[in-house]
């Protein structure tokens, strides 16, 4: 049964607004929406300034992270069953806002491509694919699950006080690569993480955990790499 919905939305457009300031809008909703449905009906029906990024709303693309209820969440994944009839919904934290709900991404993304995310092999290529083991492959399978969503990195501390801090998203894309048994740079990306900004400046809160959509085991993904790097090879701490 339909009832009504209060959302407490953060709202700041930097051309016209001095400071940021909540608007709250009423939507009547089921139990089963979603927040993300809550948010497309204000926009579509009541104040389409709105501003906030969605995209394929199944929990994969990772583009609609906000805090709601000051937790980190995917609107998209979030039903208005679990938050009340009153929900306040704020920008992630840790980075400048664009607009509204939107934040500027680009200096997370360059954290991201500091750690060399993708596949590295100069070798000759085989006849075929290149062959791994089931126990190779489940090395690093979490942390394949990443969706860049930025949910763990702006939940966390030492991002807050420090905006060099590489982050746990960047360090959950090294791992991946890594631990896995077919790249050949994993040295390269230990050295680059092996800094006061890198992998230590992580404190063990496990808000990074807690905050991560994909239910990836970010906290021991970092542990992990610090063992790597302390032992000099990946493959000393399987």
């Amino acid at each position: 049964m339909a009832s009504k919905l209060t959302l407490r939305i953060l709202r700041y457009n930097p051309e016209t607004d001095e400071v940021p300031y909540y608007a709250e809008y009423a939507v009547m909703v089921d139990p089963t929406d979603r927040v993300l449905d809550a948010l497309n009906m204000v926009k579509w029906y009541q104040e389409g300034s709105l501003t906030y990024r969605r995209s394929c709303a199944h929990g994969i693309c990772g583009s609609d992270a906000m805090r709601i209820n000051g937790v980190n969440r995917l609107a998209c994944k979030v039903l208005v069953r679990d938050v009340g009839d009153f929900v306040t919904v704020e920008p992630l934290m840790g980075f400048r806002v664009i607009k509204d709900l939107v934040v500027d991404m680009e200096p997370f993304f360059a954290q991201y491509r500091s750690v060399l995310p993708f596949f590295i092999n100069d070798a000759r290529p085989p006849e075929r694919e290149r062959l791994q083991t089931v126990a190779d492959r489940e090395r690093f399978d979490d942390t394949t699950k990443c969706i860049l969503c930025a949910a763990c990195t702006t939940s966390c501390p030492s991002f807050w006080a420090n905006e060099d801090f590489v982050g746990p998203a960047a360090i959950v894309n090294a791992h991946r690569f890594i631990f896995d048994s077919r790249d050949e740079a994993a040295g390269e990306r230990l050295e680059r993480l092996n800094d006061r900004e890198g992998v230590w400046r992580c404190r063990t809160i496990f808000n990074c955990t807690e905050a991560c959509p994909r239910e990836i085991k970010i906290t021991k993904a970092i542990g992990e790499v610090k063992k790597a790097i302390l032992y000099g090879s990946p493959r000393a701490t399987k």
